[in-house]
């Protein structure tokens, strides 16, 4: 293991100042990753993937939004960045990050330190670069991530995801590893055909059968339904094990565009725009879905999966 990683591991599991615990003790603790079927430790974290088939249908808007949506509500929410190539949260939400994942893996900095206040309670996980290299972490270094994101877990009670568009192995691995995938769609054929071929991808391969759809910028919720339809009915039709399930619509709103030329969420920037009371409603949707049980109800579970695809 390179020396900077060893570093990275220790950083992660660095105890607070008077702590009297054996730290050779605690090292030998994490050599290997909690397995799945292990008792958990923490407790259930909610674990979003936003995904799309294509760029350009507002899924890092949906994304931002939502989180806000949620945390206004009451959840604990951070809001990882795993747009490797485009990185675009930051930029959504005026931030300048000084460091991302990138920097706990090369031990710099601890997990708790490269997380970003962003606006209304959301905290933010800047992207890193390199899944890959996350990918191909030792056992050791595996341990010391699912530690560090387990040591958040009772901070948390939601953690989204925002992908990046399109088919890569990225999205498929996060999307994997998440207990809920959200695509986003927008009313082009473009759009909808790229979304069905995402899921045909994610079902094929990756053996993935239940998705929520969220139609964005939509003339109507009435609109919304209809692109969804469009969508399920092509599925249905072609991949007999997946059901869709339609998350709502957030209608085209001049507000929302101001919103994000002042690089502020629509729900904060204009909570009384069509498109905040859409998020708003989509919010209460996500609250409503039944608490996580079980291993995959936890942060390490999704940590683990994310490591091993």
């Amino acid at each position: 293991m390179h020396t900077d990683q060893a570093a990275g591991l220790r950083a992660m599991q660095k105890k607070p100042a008077g702590s009297t615990s054996n730290p050779t003790a605690a090292a030998a603790k994490k050599t290997a990753p909690e397995k799945v079927g292990d008792p958990p430790s923490g407790k259930p974290v909610r674990v979003i993937a936003v995904t799309s088939g294509k760029g350009g249908v507002g899924k890092t808007n949906v994304s931002v939004n939502l989180g806000v949506a949620l945390s206004a509500k009451g959840n604990r929410v951070l809001l990882m960045d795993a747009d490797m190539g485009l990185a675009n949260v930051d930029i959504m939400l005026g931030l300048s990050p000084q460091y991302n994942l990138s920097h706990v893996l090369d031990g710099q900095k601890s997990l708790r330190e490269v997380i970003v206040e962003g606006p209304g309670g959301l905290k933010v996980i800047p992207a890193a670069s390199g899944v890959k290299r996350m990918a191909e972490l030792s056992a050791l270094e595996n341990a010391g991530i699912v530690h560090a994101f387990s040591e958040l877990a009772n901070d948390l009670d939601v953690l989204i995801v925002d992908t990046a568009a399109g088919i890569a192995s990225s999205v498929a691995t996060f999307c994997q590893a998440a207990q809920e995938v959200v695509v986003v769609v927008c009313d082009e054929p473009a759009s909808l055909t790229d979304a069905y071929a995402l899921i045909k991808v994610l079902n094929r391969d990756y053996q993935l059968n239940h998705f929520r759809v969220l139609a964005n910028m939509a003339q109507s919720e009435q609109h919304g339904r209809k692109l969804f339809l469009k969508l399920a009915t092509v599925t249905e039709r072609f991949l007999d094990n997946v059901q869709l399930e339609y998350l709502g619509t957030v209608p085209f709103d001049p507000a929302l565009k101001e919103a994000v030329q002042k690089q502020v969420p629509v729900t904060l920037y204009n909570p009384t725009s069509v498109s905040a009371g859409a998020f708003r409603q989509i919010a209460e949707q996500v609250n409503r879905w039944p608490v996580p049980q079980g291993a995959t109800g936890y942060i390490q579970f999704f940590v683990e999966n994310l490591f091993q695809g």
